[in-house]
């Protein structure tokens, strides 16, 4: 009974450590907000065409499609 009057009091102060940390540090009202722009570098259009086409294999985890130009065009009607 003693090691978990212990432990809960030990919890109990850390929850307040934890608590008095939040309250004495805040939240910064002095910065700017966080846009798009930030994040793209001030060219959205440019981001979204760097996009790769097959993030997967340029991470190695699949092997990339091969596209053979011959298959790709439609057999002539007859």
């Amino acid at each position: 009974m003693q090691r978990v009057r212990i432990g809960l009091t030990g919890l109990g102060f850390v929850f307040v450590a934890v608590l008095l940390a939040a309250a004495l540090t805040g939240t910064p009202q002095d910065e700017a907000a966080i846009t798009s722009e930030d994040l793209t570098g001030g060219n959205a259009v440019a981001a979204n065409q760097a996009a790769p086409e097959e993030p997967l294999a340029e991470l190695g985890v699949a092997p990339r499609a091969e596209v053979n130009q011959a298959n790709t065009t439609a057999p002539a009607p007859q």
